[in-house]
Order: C-alpha cells, then sequence, then structure tokens
C-alpha cells in the first residue's frame, strides 16, 4: 500500500511563496507520475501540475510561470514552489500519485493566501 504524506502549505499575503512537498512511501516504484491539484471552497478539484516519471511537467495556465513542480525519485518526493501567490490561489492542495498503474491521494494541505 502506497501513502503520500503532504508538508508545507498555510497563510501568506498576496505576491508571497509557500513551498508544498509530498512523500511517497510503502513500495518500490517502476514507475510515478506525482503532482498537485487543488479545490478551493464552493469549487470541483482542479489540476495544478504534474511531474511524469520521464521528466515531462505540465501545468494549469494561471499557474504557469509561478508555480514550479519538480520531482525527487530517489526520495519518492515530489514539490510545488509556489511564487507570486495571489488570493485565487487559496484552497486545499492535494498531492497525486499514479504509482505503478494505481491512483494515490494526499490528505490535503490548506494554502490561504490574503489580499
Amino acid at each position: 500500500q502506497v501513502q503520500l504524506v503532504e508538508s508545507g502549505g498555510g497563510l501568506v499575503q498576496a505576491g508571497g511563496s509557500l513551498r508544498l512537498s509530498c512523500a511517497a512511501s510503502g513500495r518500490t516504484f517502476s514507475s510515478a507520475n506525482m503532482g498537485w491539484y487543488r479545490q478551493a471552497p464552493g469549487k470541483e478539484r482542479e489540476f495544478v501540475a504534474i511531474s511524469g516519471y520521464l521528466g515531462s511537467t505540465y501545468y494549469l495556465e494561471s499557474v504557469r510561470g509561478r508555480f514550479a513542480i519538480s520531482m525527487d525519485s530517489a526520495k519518492n518526493t515530489v514539490y510545488l514552489q509556489m511564487n507570486s501567490l495571489r488570493p485565487e490561489d487559496t484552497g486545499v492542495y492535494y498531492c497525486y500519485g499514479l504509482i505503478n498503474g494505481d491512483d494515490y491521494w494526499g490528505q490535503g494541505s490548506q494554502v490561504t493566501v490574503s489580499s
């Protein structure tokens, strides 16, 4: 069984930065695509960014250029560096992993950006 454990998040003023981390544990990974989704109050969960095990990265258009995803394969950990944060980035951020063909989710981390 795979577990995704998130850390980071918190409260920051608009224009500030935060970093989220997500460590996967529990099995040996032959392949892993890991990324982040978020859910704002009253809205659907949306894709934010993903890093493929071959090194490709994809971003939600509204965060491109402000957020950066990176993955440390040796540690099975994915990071999301969030810069120039905006109030509309507020929400619960969920780590996502497509690992060895199965979907996994983290517990969620609250990110609040004040104006």
